[in-house]
């Protein structure tokens, strides 16, 4: 008998959150098939199997809290395969109806196909949107489908189905939140009750700690976005082109902030008990919203990449994101964060910093606005951007410098490249 085991989490986790069981008592497995899915507060851990063998035994129900090294399950690896059933002979038609005609799937040989390769997030969804997975073209690694190669494969159904599909890792290139689905009174009554997932709580704890132990401040200010998107609105159908990426305007903040930060690099330091640490690297988080709560990848280096360069790393964590495979090197050691709301239509936040960082910039919706220039009343683009910081170790001063200079490369995006 083979036990499953949680495997290690990864730095510092210690417990995870049974999400779902892949398999289910009695199943047949091959090596290396996935078990049961674990969500931390970070990521999703998929557990698979050691050995071929028999799922025999589940020891914890989902939802269920386990810690690292706990048994989940045991799996017999002396167990052999049932003998398939043979198929049942059709029931014969009534004469005076005739039988309906086969659908196009019924002309399929009657030999078992090699199964889909297929995500847990993928097969999720095509479950609950009775979905076959081998009408799916993959596009993942090695042909794998992937949960969005389902949704754009089969539209608004499998789409509506994603929303409520657990727990995949969300999109790091934002897109507007699903909306939730509500239960109906008749189904549901009044009140419905949930266990609080790993990862909620663990979100909970981290932002009270970050209100609690910094002395939180913010500070606005607000971009005219004319010259950035003219840029973009040039640039943008070359270099997906030439490059095979996107260019959104992340890469514009990625790079003004970098400047920013180089200009003020209290902003992208951080307390240490009586000291303080100085990063002379910009290890910069973008927060992304999901179905399961925020999640924060980190592009590494990321002061020290051209905007190209940048728009391939998001892309790329973005792939892993969607995946859910976002690895604790994907979400650790960032320095500072940039969080964008105004994919979702906000137009002023007051971000929550992400502790120990001691800043983190707020992006919101560009809307066109009245402003007064040479006198003149014109209609403009207009960003309204906030940055949060820890007072304790970053000045007033320092943080509107900061804004600023972030707000004067935005307007005149050419002085981006004189560094």
């Amino acid at each position: 008998m083979i036990s499953i085991k949680v495997p290690p989490l990864g730095e510092s986790i210690v417990e995870a959150t049974i999400a779902r069981w892949v398999k289910r008592e009695g199943d047949t497995v091959a090596q290396g098939d996935t078990i049961v899915e674990l969500e931390t507060d970070k990521i999703t851990v998929e557990v698979p199997a050691l050995k071929a063998g028999t799922l025999v035994k589940r020891l914890h129900q989902e939802g269920d809290v386990v810690k690292v090294d706990d048994e989940l399950g045991q799996i017999d690896e002396t167990a052999t395969a049932p003998a398939a059933k043979p198929a049942a002979a059709p029931a014969p038609a009534a004469v005076s109806a005739p039988a309906p005609a086969p659908a196009a799937a019924s002309s399929a040989p009657a030999v078992a196909a090699a199964p889909t390769r297929a995500s847990p997030a993928a097969r999720r969804v095509a479950e609950d949107a009775g979905i076959d997975l081998a009408t799916v073209s993959g596009r993942g690694r090695g042909g794998m489908v992937t949960k969005s190669d389902v949704i754009e494969s089969h539209g608004d159904g499998a789409a509506a189905q994603a929303t409520r599909t657990a727990p995949s890792a969300p999109v790091a290139s934002p897109a507007p939140a699903p909306r939730p689905t509500t239960p109906s009174a008749e189904s549901q009554g009044r009140e419905t009750r949930e266990r609080m997932t790993t990862r909620r709580k663990r979100i909970a704890e981290n932002l009270v700690q970050a209100q609690h132990a910094t002395a939180h401040l913010t500070t606005f200010n607000e971009v005219d976005m004319s010259a950035v998107i003219g840029v973009r609105e040039r640039l943008k159908e070359r270099v997906e082109k030439q490059h095979g990426v996107k260019l959104t305007f992340m890469p514009f903040f990625s790079r003004a902030a970098a400047m920013a930060l180089n200009a003020y690099p209290v902003v992208n330091a951080q307390i240490d008990g009586d000291s303080i640490i100085y990063k002379h690297y910009v290890n910069l988080g973008i927060a992304v919203a999901s179905d399961q709560g925020l999640v924060v990848p980190v592009i590494k280096d990321a002061d020290r990449m051209g905007m190209i360069e940048f728009s391939r790393a998001l892309s790329a964590v973005a792939g892993r994101a969607r995946e859910g495979k976002l690895t604790m090197d994907d979400l650790t050691a960032g320095t500072f964060t940039i969080t964008n709301g105004g994919v979702f239509g906000s137009l002023v936040s007051t971000p929550i910093l992400n502790y120990p960082q001691v800043g983190i910039l707020g992006l919101h919706k560009i809307q066109d606005r009245p402003i007064a220039i040479g006198g003149a009343v014109v209609i403009r683009p207009m960003m309204y951007i906030a940055l949060s910081y820890d007072h304790r170790l970053v000045d007033g001063q320092q943080a509107v410098l900061f804004l600023v200079r972030v707000k004067e490369l935005m307007e005149d995006p050419a002085a981006m490249l004189i560094d």
